[in-house]
């Protein structure tokens, strides 16, 4: 099912409210364990099953999935990155098979799952892309759990919440427990009800993301702090303030100096503006994985 532009707006407009947004093609597509030959499981994870599905072979690269997503948010970038990695899509509490549990929905709690997922599989160091809502989780985890993590990718993410455009911010104010009955009928929440655990849990799902989405965070020291090599990447439409995604890059080491003629002064995080991308259409983009498997593939220092 295809929606129209309206719904597709509403379901949008909703699910981003506050920076939660998936791309409108992942919306739409099935939810299949273990395609392509992969295989997948359940790793506990600060009380949780969550969810795993595994790819390819190579070095490990960990993704995670924008809010209200699932492993299936990646369809099309798994093939494209399976071919020479390990790749490993994950369910985030209460999202996709990933059952929730109670406790509140955080990025601090996400990110310490996905370090136990890491422990669970057996993968002491590993590259960690997070989109949205992922993105977050994935900046939690490097702060957190820096000694895991070989690069990071931030995908349409900003450092606090203030990146966002103001109107983004009022939409995130906006989103609440009611939101759940306006989405029934979208695509999104047929695909949530067709592989979660327990789909009545729909509700509360909305109800943790609109309490979290609230959360008036700032993580400049912490980012500042990092000595991960680290991709941003952004739409030059995207719902992150361009002005913001400069100062991100700054935290990071970059934009400090010229490189010089021999590049020596380039810093080890790199920044990549998307042409024609939104933070709705970011999956699609077709230079994504491109400029993903360029910084990946960079000589580590």
């Amino acid at each position: 099912m295809i929606p129209t532009h309206a719904t597709r707006r509403t379901l949008l407009v909703g699910s981003f409210a506050a920076g939660l947004a998936i791309a409108t093609k992942a919306i739409t597509l099935p939810q299949i364990a273990g395609t392509s030959g992969g295989r997948t499981g359940y790793a506990p994870a600060g009380g949780l099953k969550q969810y795993y599905e595994i790819h390819g072979a190579g070095d490990p690269l960990i993704l995670l999935h924008g809010g209200f997503g699932s492993t299936a948010s990646f369809a099309d970038l798994v093939p494209f990155f399976a071919k020479t990695r390990q790749v490993i899509t994950v369910d985030l509490q209460a999202h996709g098979r990933t059952a929730d549990i109670d406790r509140p929905l955080t990025c601090e709690a996400m990110a310490d799952d996905i370090a136990a997922l890491m422990t669970y599989l057996q993968i002491a160091k590993a590259d960690l892309l997070g989109y949205s809502l992922g993105a977050a989780v994935a900046l939690q985890t490097a702060i957190r759990h820096p000694a895991m993590l070989r690069k990071l990718v931030i995908v349409s993410e900003p450092f606090s919440r203030a990146g966002w455009y103001p109107e983004v911010r009022t939409a995130m104010d906006n989103m609440g427990p009611a939101l759940a009955e306006q989405m029934k009928p979208s695509p999104l929440y047929k695909t949530y009800a067709s592989v979660a655990p327990r789909p009545e849990d729909w509700t509360s799902l909305v109800s943790k993301l609109s309490v979290l989405i609230k959360v008036d965070y700032d993580w400049s020291k912490e980012v500042a702090a990092l000595k991960i090599p680290t991709l941003l990447v952004v739409g030059d439409a995207d719902a992150v303030r361009p002005a913001h995604v400069v100062e991100f890059f700054a935290l990071l080491g970059g934009g400090q100096k010229d490189a010089g003629w021999d590049g020596s002064g380039m810093p080890t995080s790199h920044l990549a503006v998307l042409p024609g991308a939104t933070h709705y259409t970011m999956l699609e983009s077709p230079f994504l994985p491109q400029v993903v498997a360029w910084f990946l593939d960079l000589p580590h220092k």
